[in-house]
């Protein structure tokens, strides 16, 4: 039986030898409470005390009570065992178990128990700020492949989830033999996590790996939490930071398109009236409804972004015609091409060390002696797996790169990826056929490690080292930019325009 507090009976479940099958509890939803308003009190046919199953529904449904009625042979009560929900302690427990007693010699003031329980939970949570209105997220990583890279690729997901503005309160990381195709976690693993989310205060779970429509819903429905993948993070991130109007639109239209497949996903048998004139009816589903909306705001967002990109072409038209030359800072993201440009321009376009904090391109002039201008342009950082549909957004605007006539490839010297994000890079520029375009190496951010792993990884990686902190060393980067653009025997100093 499930019984509400106040004390009628919300639910009466007959199960087997082997289960009983705890009904939808929708309608009795966490929100912000810390138990859910029921207990569940069931038998036992074999004398034992509660088991590692009712244990885990206990916490899984945060339950007010978990009650197991041992039946004696007589078909008679035996002893009442009772286990509940305890603060979060250093062991790490989640749950306590009252002493078995016969069942008609319990007393427990269930009222006044369950208050003072839910109380102290609360109480446990008081650690969080209660101005801090920032999301609580657990970080899970679950794969097949290298540990390495895996790892590598937690602590990437870390790093977007602050650039996210989110609170990371775990990070969890599972190697299993064989993806589970509905929790993408095991399902006791599932289990877990979500207790370990529960306990912990958690608002959100944020998958480094990409879920199926299906999946995130199963996760969704499990844990009563919002869950994202990484690519939704990504989505999420350019949102908040796209500034222009062609940025804007350029997001939005990826995430619909990202949202699509997600809807397409459902009762495709149910009968249909195609949209439009003559076509609307009472066939026509609610989830029907808003897949032709969001295809209908998909062909508005391009068409719009196609006017939009007039006027860019108009201007890189113009550019070309001037005859200057153009030279575009490439990288992965957070390498510090935003600080670089600042440095060599003496301006002031926005540069945080966080992930894509510029979406938007930004040029500057620049004036080398005898008259000599270029052109630099601050574009979008890369990353590695970035999605498709964001990539087929922004493709238009890195098409601006076909017009270089250098390329500055910016890396952080001091990541532990170095490597890996060079190739991400190169990648990208090859799928935007610009593998041909003449660059630069530029080795950023030498402060942050030993003058000797400096000099070492230059040679090896042919690049220049520099710190865009420091401008003293621009030297040899200002040199070598002026003799791949105006080849001269003698290049010298720079002047800012």
């Amino acid at each position: 039986m499930l019984i509400h507090r106040q004390g009628g009976i919300e639910a009466v479940i007959i199960g087997d030898e082997r289960e009983i099958v705890i009904p939808d509890l929708s309608a009795f939803r966490l929100g912000g409470k810390r138990l859910r308003g029921l207990r569940c009190v069931h038998t036992h046919l074999k004398h034992e005390p509660l088991t590692q199953d009712d244990l885990t529904d206990l916490a899984l449904l945060r339950l007010d009570l978990m009650a197991a009625v041992e039946v004696l042979d007589s078909g008679l009560p035996g002893n009442i065992n009772v286990g509940h929900l305890v603060p979060p302690d250093e062991e790490n427990k989640v749950y306590a178990i009252l002493p078995p007693a016969p069942f008609h010699q319990l007393k427990l003031p269930c009222d006044e128990f369950i208050f003072d329980l839910e109380k102290k939970l609360t109480e446990a949570q008081t650690t969080f700020d209660v101005r801090d209105s920032r999301e609580r997220a657990i970080l899970i990583s679950v794969s097949t492949g290298s540990r390495i890279e895996q790892e590598d690729s937690l602590e990437e997901l870390k790093e977007l989830a602050r650039s996210d503005n989110l609170l990371i309160l775990d990070a969890i990381m599972q190697r299993p033999k064989a993806i589970h195709p509905k929790y993408f976690l095991g399902s006791g693993k599932i289990k877990e996590v979500v207790i370990r989310a529960l306990q912990a205060g958690a608002t959100l779970l944020v998958f480094d790996q990409n879920l199926s429509p299906g999946q995130a819903k199963a996760i969704g429905e499990l844990s009563e939490m919002k869950v994202i993948d990484r690519n939704q993070l990504i989505l999420d991130i350019f949102a908040q930071r796209a500034k222009s109007r062609e940025g804007k639109v350029q997001v939005e239209l990826a995430q619909l398109k990202y949202l699509l497949p997600k809807l397409s996903e459902r009762s495709t048998d149910l009968s249909r009236l195609t949209g439009g004139i003559g076509g609307r009816g009472p066939g026509e589903t609610r989830l029907e409804i808003d897949r032709r909306r969001v295809r209908d705001k998909i062909g508005r967002l391009e068409k719009e972004l196609r006017t939009l990109s007039q006027g860019r072409e108009q201007r890189r038209i113009k550019r070309r015609n001037s005859d200057i030359p153009i030279l575009s800072i490439v990288g992965y993201t957070n390498v510090g091409k935003s600080t670089l440009l600042n440095v060599l321009t003496k301006s002031d376009v926005k540069a945080e060390d966080l992930l894509f904090a510029t979406l938007d391109t930004s040029s500057r002039r620049l004036r080398f002696p005898r008259e000599r201008e270029v052109i630099i342009t601050d574009t979008v950082g890369f990353i590695r797996d970035l999605p498709k549909d964001l990539f087929a957004a922004f493709a238009a605007t890195l098409d601006e790169l076909q017009d270089s006539d250098l390329l500055l490839h910016v890396a952080d010297i001091s990541s532990p990826r170095l490597e890996q994000q060079i190739k991400s890079v190169e990648a990208i520029l090859t799928q935007l056929n610009l593998d041909g375009k003449p660059r630069l190496l530029i080795l950023n951010k030498t402060d942050k490690i030993d003058p000797e792993a400096v000099k070492n990884l230059s040679v090896r990686l042919d690049g220049i080292p520099i710190s865009a902190l420091h401008p003293e060393s621009m030297e040899n980067l200002l040199l070598a930019m002026e003799e791949k653009i105006f080849p001269s025997p003698n290049p010298s100093g720079l002047k800012e325009n």
